[in-house]
């Protein structure tokens, strides 16, 4: 039975989150349905990262096993084509190994946060960067975010609902760079705590307003209290943008082009 590895990029405005919720339309319930209706089997594919409503993909990664071996391309197309009219396309697919798990195999994961600061709010992007309509001190952000990259417990910038056993995780980079107009905060780490990237992201908002220093920060995140925590950026600017896996282990193929 092979395993079958996909890529996906999606704009989860729409969505009630990468998750199957009781309500609502979710993106691994339409990867789900888009696999029924090409083979027919019903299967529940298994993504890198559960991104919460209004949380975009770059590079979602998801598994799934299907009773027989099909053209990779053959996948793709048929995948795309019952994907419409959503919002969510599968930019590659590949057999993986059978113990692959597009969860537990990953190295890494990284997101992006885009804040456009500017008076006149996006016409464009409105649900895809979060507006802020003063400028922001990207340097005094960036310098403020090494404060937080390392190990350390990040009960402070982690949701109240969060499953994860430990607040303690390893912060492997946290950077803040302008770009004209747009700050962009990339974060790094094998694995987040829930909420934690935009907690991180809404706090180092208020140093850039300068209302916070990176003293502030530095007490916040030893608060080790969700009550220390800035406001919690909105969904609408954060991203999964690419998620890591070790070299590929034997039985791995990729997608060839169509003969």
């Amino acid at each position: 039975m092979p395993r079958y590895r996909v890529t996906l990029e999606y704009d989860g405005t729409p969505f009630v989150g990468w998750q199957v919720q009781a309500d609502g339309i979710s993106v691994q319930g339409r990867l789900a349905e888009a696999i029924r209706r090409f083979c027919g089997e019903t299967v529940m594919p298994r993504g890198a990262g559960r991104t919460d409503a209004g949380v975009h993909a770059l590079g979602q990664v998801a598994h799934f096993d299907l009773a027989r071996e099909w053209p990779l391309y053959t996948v793709r197309a048929a995948l795309n084509f019952h994907l419409k009219p959503e919002p969510v396309v599968v930019l590659d697919c590949t057999i993986a190994a059978d113990n692959f798990d597009a969860r537990f195999s990953a190295t890494a994961r990284h997101y992006r946060y885009r804040i456009l600061a500017r008076p006149a709010h996006p016409a464009i992007d409105r649900d895809r960067v979060w507006w802020v309509p003063q400028r922001l001190d990207a340097q005094a952000m960036g310098a403020a975010a090494q404060i937080l990259a390392g190990r350390h417990d990040f009960t402070t910038f982690r949701a109240a609902s969060c499953q994860s056993r430990s607040p303690v995780k390893t912060l492997d980079r946290l950077t803040v760079t302008a770009r004209g107009e747009e700050i962009v905060v990339e974060a790094s780490a094998r694995s987040f705590l829930h909420n934690q990237v935009r907690s991180m992201v809404g706090s180092l908002k208020l140093v850039g307003e300068g209302k916070w220093t990176a003293s502030d920060l530095a007490g916040a995140l030893a608060a080790r209290d969700r009550a220390a925590c800035g406001p919690v950026a909105p969904a609408r600017g954060l991203y999964l943008a690419q998620v890591d896996y070790a070299p590929e282990q034997p039985g791995a193929r990729s997608e060839g082009p169509p003969a």
